[in-house]
């Protein structure tokens, strides 16, 4: 059962992550349904902005590690099922505002990443685990994480796996804007209504724009770590234990104890 729910409204469409006992994690059905939804709000002329956030408390923990660790989520079958939503933003000629309600990692941040715009709850927090539950990125993180916040500050966040605050992200160019929790709907609403009040046609050729002009040529870039990252053995034991390991470092941190 897909962990997604679907709000449209006039002139645009709010697909929010909805498993919150799971940190919203992404299984293969939920990953299909979101594919298909991104899809269909972007061949609607209706829909001027697509809105992408979680149900409370988070945004999104990435794939969810239990369904890899037991061979359920296999990264081979993300293809072949049609059900990689970071592809999909990547390419999408309708707007995307990421609205960040909490914590958002790994693939989560890919996410985050893949859209075009991002509003971040002052809860938000936002790291790249990929080297620490021994998974390679392969929806962009490679190529965007850099291009936001520059590849010195990227390479420390992949290669420690330390959390961001909103607030810092804002810093680093990673999210547009940091509101208090309970305004992120209201600010989401005045930026999609922004967005509304563009010309259409010109707002989708700049999105084509800047993605062509930005370093190495998009697409390329993006085929290259997808080859690398899904070509990359997961072995499924060590990922579960990795994943226990990071839960144990999550809950350390929360409780005030600094990683030594």
């Amino acid at each position: 059962m897909p962990r997604l729910t679907i709000e449209r409204q006039p002139d645009h469409v709010i697909l929010r992550l909805d498993a919150p006992d799971r940190r919203n994690a992404l299984d293969l059905d939920t990953m299909a349904a979101l594919v298909r939804e991104l899809r269909a709000a972007d061949a609607d002329d209706a829909v001027r902005a697509i809105v992408l956030t979680g149900a409370d408390p988070a945004f999104c923990a990435g794939l969810d590690l239990e369904e890899v660790s037991a061979g359920r989520l296999d990264l081979t079958e993300v293809a072949a099922r049609d059900a990689d939503p970071w592809e999909v933003l990547q390419t999408l000629s309708t707007p995307t505002v990421a609205a960040v309600n909490g914590p958002a990692v790994t693939g989560g941040l890919e996410l985050v990443l893949c859209c075009d715009l991002a509003i971040a709850s002052d809860q938000a927090r936002f790291a790249d685990t990929h080297a620490r539950v021994g998974i390679h990125p392969s929806g962009g993180l490679t190529v965007l994480l850099p291009r936001f916040i520059g590849l010195r500050q990227a390479m420390g966040m992949s290669l420690t796996g330390r959390f961001v605050t909103a607030q810092e992200a804002a810093g680093l160019g990673l999210v547009n804007a940091v509101v208090p929790h309970e305004q992120l709907p209201a600010a989401t609403a005045e930026v999609v209504a922004a967005i509304a009040g563009t010309d259409a046609v010109v707002a989708a050729e700049l999105l084509t724009t800047y993605r062509l002009l930005s370093g190495v040529p998009y697409q390329e870039a993006l085929q290259l770590e997808r080859e690398r990252g899904r070509g990359l053995a997961v072995d499924p034991d060590a990922v579960d234990a990795r994943r226990r390991a990071v839960i144990e470092r999550g809950r350390s941190l929360s409780r005030g104890v600094q990683d030594g």
